[in-house]
């Protein structure tokens, strides 16, 4: 192969690479829209098509809000920056992607986020060992695997306490009617945090890709694609914004009856601790450049909100399997961004 024939192939790659990172982005709303949207329809507070578009809005919206604390995380804070080529960054997509489909196809609301992590792990270790990892970094996501879920069924059984002692004396069609409206409140709150954190990720996974790609000084790279580790282009964040809210306004409807009614029956006032708890929570790991899953934020909360009611009203059946796909999820993505990072040593 000539020069000029490897600077067309590089090119291309990285092309293709941004076009799957976005398909992940896209995939991430279409999955995790469930996560925003569930206890506002299941409530009825909003239609499904009113809804999807109310969230989208506030996940793109969410880019005049947030820094980039958790790109940088995914971009810099898992693994040396120096050892990440397209491989690597192809590995890692396919990884996640391939997870992220498999559960959405089941029903099953697990963590996008903790699939490019797991994809962005294996890839790297297969490329070049553990060793290259950074360790503060992995472990911190690793912990708020549990802490956000805790945080989260924190808030919510709290908020619903609160709740219940300042309106105990109100009738129950009362409470139904004031927090249909309070809800699109926490809704739009639970959206906001969705957009800030987990858009972030995919341009921490592009922002790599540039880094990599500008590195390897991949002739022909146009200027608006050249990255360091102290910029970003301006482009990828909007992009990527722009991607999940489109992925969200598509809808991900087999996951929305788990989270709405499956777990826990919802009312207006109980959706809405459900919301403000997960939000909480978002906006906290956020501020700190944590990227967490938003499944794990919305699952806790409403939890938290059923058990306060009584153990019973939690059907601790399907939190169980939601919290072993949360436990498979990283070494899952590892291992198919393991076997795809070998298979594009031949397509590359």
């Amino acid at each position: 192969m000539d020069v000029s024939q490897a600077t067309t192939v590089g090119l291309w790659a990285v092309f293709m690479l941004v076009l799957i990172a976005l398909a992940f982005d896209f995939m991430n709303g279409f999955h995790d829209a469930a996560n925003s949207i569930a206890t506002i329809v299941s409530t009825g507070v909003l239609k499904p098509g009113q809804a999807v578009v109310f969230a989208a809005f506030f996940n793109f919206i969410a880019y005049f809000v947030f820094g980039l604390t958790v790109a940088a995380t995914i971009g810099k804070g898992i693994v040396s920056p120096n050892v990440v080529d397209m491989h690597v960054v192809f590995g890692a997509l396919v990884g996640a992607l391939t997870w992220n489909i498999v559960t959405w196809y089941y029903g099953i609301p697990s963590s996008s986020s903790h699939a490019l992590v797991g994809g962005i792990v294996g890839a790297t270790i297969v490329k070049a060992g553990a060793s290259v990892l950074i360790a503060s970094g992995v472990m911190k996501i690793v912990a708020f695997i549990f802490l956000s879920p805790l945080l989260a069924f924190t808030m919510g059984s709290l908020i619903r306490v609160l709740i219940s002692w300042i309106f105990f004396r109100m009738r129950p069609s009362k409470i139904d009617r004031w927090f249909r409206r309070f809800q699109l409140l926490s809704a739009a709150s639970s959206s906001l945090g969705h957009g800030g954190n987990d858009a972030q990720k995919t341009v921490g996974i592009i922002w790599l890709l540039l880094i990599a790609a500008t590195s390897a000084k991949v002739e022909g790279l146009p200027e608006w694609m050249q990255a360091t580790p102290d910029h970003v282009p301006h482009w990828v964040v909007i992009a990527c914004y722009f991607t999940i809210a489109v992925g969200t306004m598509s809808g991900g409807w087999r996951i929305v009856k788990t989270m709405g009614q499956r777990i826990t029956k919802l009312r207006p006032m109980t959706g809405f601790c459900a919301e403000a708890g997960s939000a909480a929570t978002l906006f906290f790991a956020t501020t700190l450049g944590i990227p967490v899953s938003t499944t794990h934020a919305i699952t806790g909360a409403i939890v938290g909100v059923g058990s306060t009611q009584r153990a019973s009203a939690v059907r601790w059946g399907v939190a169980g399997n939601i919290i072993w796909a949360w436990i498979l999820t990283i070494p899952a993505s590892a291992f198919i961004a393991a076997i795809a990072y070998w298979a594009s040593l031949m397509l590359f």
